[in-house]
């Protein structure tokens, strides 16, 4: 009696929250009649996109006169079959779907946690975050999914545990009007980066996952051609971060800032920062500040201190030595440095301290500027870490 009245609840919260369930299935007979079972306990909004079966998926399909399905005798991968699905809950005036794989690594009875999320975080992808140490883990899989999260953390910076899960909630307004250009297994990384880069939150709630014997497993990734495909997306997601998503968010958090509000911007965090911490951002700043990457500095200088996790704030205001009064200055002691690190040093200059004057000695410029931004930044940091300590924080 209690199984079923809490199987009535479950039901009746996924009408009250608007949420389907799409199954995605390609050749996965031998578990697919207990992942719809399973899932049919917890909803009655389950949508199953057959995408080009060969088995008996769809004899078993049959079967199921309350289950949307939607089959295609073309396999075309599963980012197409879950663009598919997206569409037909759009369609039915959905606005969540869970994502379930049909391989039975996946508990049903984790489908109410992704609910119980959705008020708290309503315009976010919730991503079921499996335990990568249990046992039966594939080890390829383990490296897959860290290769993966590297990869998301660079493109968005966000640290996330599980990339690869399929096991997802998603809201389908924001994603309803995006067009997305890969279609098999590379789609589950393309839309959590994208998402987040139009602003939906992504997060990650624990689930519970079987991984079966070896010899049971069903899988249908290549290991060639998909790792191949995921690289060429993350290669062009990378590209597309660090020449449009970063700079422009970059661009919209300081743009309304004046100096002094960042000034105490950075005196209000500091209080929550260690002393090294404070002494890193500093010496970060100082060194891409003198870097010799004109007109890139803050750009790139803010991308690397989010992955550092360095404070921005900070750094910002370290990284303004190369103000337009300084850069006289460095122009000539990077010069300098680079003749004496090239062997043939002199503090005597005969050439316009200005970028068109040192461009007939390009190297030695470029040389002492990337030596002097190491020794002023290690400089800075070491010098602002003792005073941090000298005067205790005052």
């Amino acid at each position: 009696m209690a199984s079923i009245e809490t199987d009535m609840a479950s039901k009746a919260l996924f009408k009250e929250k608007q949420c389907c369930v799409i199954i995605p299935t390609y050749n996965n007979a031998s578990f697919l009649d207990a992942v719809i079972n399973d899932v049919l306990s917890y909803s009655d909004d389950v949508i199953v996109v057959n995408d080009g079966s060969t088995d008996s998926t769809l004899e078993i399909l049959s079967k199921y006169n309350t289950v949307s399905i939607i089959s295609y005798p073309v396999n075309k991968g599963k980012g197409h079959a879950l663009k598919t699905g997206f569409r037909e809950a759009w369609a039915r005036g959905y606005r969540y779907a869970i994502t379930i794989d049909s391989d039975g690594q996946h508990y049903a009875k984790d489908l109410n946690a992704f609910l119980k999320l959705i008020d708290d975080q309503p315009n976010s992808i919730i991503i079921g975050a499996r335990d990568l140490n249990q046992k039966n883990m594939n080890s390829k899989s383990g490296f897959a999914n860290k290769f993966s999260n590297f990869w998301f953390k660079v493109t968005t910076g966000l640290d996330m545990p599980d990339t690869q899960s399929g096991y997802r909630l998603y809201p389908l307004e924001p994603l309803h009007n995006m067009r997305f250009f890969s279609g098999r297994y590379e789609f589950e990384v393309e839309v959590l980066v994208r998402a987040s880069w139009k602003g939906v939150g992504i997060s990650a709630a624990p689930i519970d996952v079987y991984y079966p014997p070896r010899e049971e497993r069903v899988s249908h990734f290549r290991p060639f051609k998909d790792f191949a495909r995921i690289s060429i997306l993350n290669t062009v997601l990378v590209l597309l971060a660090l020449l449009w998503y970063h700079p422009r968010r970059l661009y919209r958090e300081y743009s309304k800032k004046s100096l002094r509000d960042i000034y105490w911007e950075a005196k209000a965090t500091a209080t929550s920062l260690s002393n090294f911490e404070i002494a890193a951002a500093i010496a970060f700043g100082v060194f891409m500040g003198i870097f010799p990457i004109w007109g890139y500095q803050l750009l790139v200088g803010f991308i690397i201190a989010h992955l550092l996790s360095l404070n921005k704030t900070i750094f910002f205001i370290a990284a303004n030595i190369s103000l337009p009064p300084m850069i006289p200055f460095i122009i000539y002691l990077s010069y300098v440095l680079g003749g004496y690190m090239m062997g043939d040093g002199s503090w005597a200059v005969d050439v316009e301290l200005s970028i068109s004057g040192v461009k007939g000695n390009l190297v030695q410029y470029l040389i002492g500027a990337v030596g002097l931004s190491c020794i002023a930044g290690l400089i800075a940091g070491a010098l602002s870490y003792m005073l941090l300590v000298l005067f205790k924080r005052k």
